[in-house]
């Protein structure tokens, strides 16, 4: 009878163990269901941005970014606070159709940092302008009620 009940109890050991494995795998599963979703809405808002740009849309390009005054856009030596502060300042240095060009991003690398944020990095380039400007960004974005938003943009310039 004692063989009985250490049959038994190491039955429920390998059970127990084994469901835990499995609900490990479930989350991990799901875990990464989320992050290829956050990857596909996060790249989502990036071609939003792009066509905008390219159709001459500033403020259409702008819904990318989360309009809060905790906004950030960092530039060379310059930190920019605010979304309507950083719509302001794109509209300052592109004022004319000519000067926005045609803006591509390229070789985006989006990375899920949870359910609520994640981070994009990629290279940008202006076509179809004189000196054809480009370099890298870092954008963290932020799950909002209207979708993944842009909190704070750190973009350099190749020279």
């Amino acid at each position: 009878m004692r063989r009985f009940f250490v049959l038994v109890a190491a039955l429920a050991a390998s059970a127990s163990v084994l469901s835990a494995a499995h609900a490990q795998q479930n989350r991990a599963a799901s875990r990464s269901r989320r992050d290829a979703r956050v990857v596909r809405e996060v790249r989502a808002v990036l071609d939003a941005q792009v066509a905008a740009w390219n159709r001459g849309d500033i403020d259409g390009f702008m819904d990318g970014y989360w309009r809060s005054p905790e906004t950030v856009f960092v530039s060379g030596d310059s930190l920019t606070r605010g979304w309507q502060t950083v719509l302001d300042r794109y509209k300052k240095s592109y004022d004319t159709r000519e000067k926005m060009g045609t803006l591509s991003f390229l070789e985006i690398d989006i990375k899920a940092l949870g359910p609520q944020r994640a981070i994009a990095v990629g290279r940008w380039q202006l076509a179809g302008v004189a000196d054809t400007p480009h370099g890298r960004f870092t954008l963290i974005f932020r799950r909002t009620p209207e979708g993944w938003r842009i909190m704070h943009d750190h973009t350099s310039s190749a020279t």
